[in-house]
């Protein structure tokens, strides 16, 4: 058996994505096993949090501050990491 790795063209197939904008039907949040938590009382509306997260899980409001679409939110911990004054905090899923 040969230990080479196959190539992309190799590889069984995969989910297609057909259409841009379409992972946004599919709700990721209850992959999550931590949760963001925000203290707006901390937040200085930096929008690091909103900047980094990977999925469009942090919604930005119009005065800049921002909350947590939890359908979305994998809790990656990137915006808990982020933030510079510990606005968000990750718990454990409950």
């Amino acid at each position: 058996m040969s230990s080479r790795l196959l190539s992309w063209r190799e590889l069984p197939g995969a989910p297609v994505i057909t259409e841009g904008g379409s992972s946004i039907r599919y709700k990721t949040g209850n992959w999550r096993a931590l949760k963001p938590i925000l203290d707006s009382n901390k937040c200085i509306k930096c929008l690091l949090c909103w900047f980094y997260c990977p999925e469009p899980a942090i919604i930005r409001r119009e005065d800049d501050s921002v909350e947590i679409d939890y359908n979305y939110c994998k809790g990656c911990g990137i915006c808990a990491h982020e933030c510079p004054v510990k606005a968000i905090t990750m718990v454990e899923e409950g």
